[in-house]
């Protein structure tokens, strides 16, 4: 079972890990806080100070077509935030 599955890199998340040296990740659903940073620190060779989660619930679509209503889901997925100690940081475009 991997827990890292992989980074989140958009605009909030980029000026997140700049101004807070916090950096965001998509984690596996079943995983929790300690397996988290236990994770990231054998994966990225940091000391992770706090781990903050989040489950993100799958959002749900209906389109109408000839042959009636169409019903679809996308995957619910959880997030977690990862604040790193002082002065360490990942470079995650060379770690990809």
């Amino acid at each position: 079972m991997s827990i890292l599955i992989k980074p989140i890199i958009t605009e909030k998340a980029t000026a997140n890990s700049e101004l807070n040296n916090c950096y965001s990740f998509e984690v596996n659903t079943k995983a929790n806080k300690v397996e988290i940073k236990k994770a990231v620190e054998a994966a990225y060779g940091v000391s992770v100070e706090k781990v903050r989660t989040i489950n993100v619930r799958p959002d749900r679509k209906s389109r109408y077509t000839k042959t009636g209503i169409q019903h679809g889901k996308t995957n619910a997925v959880k997030k977690a935030m990862v604040q790193l100690a002082e002065g360490e940081s990942i470079d995650l475009y060379t770690n990809m």
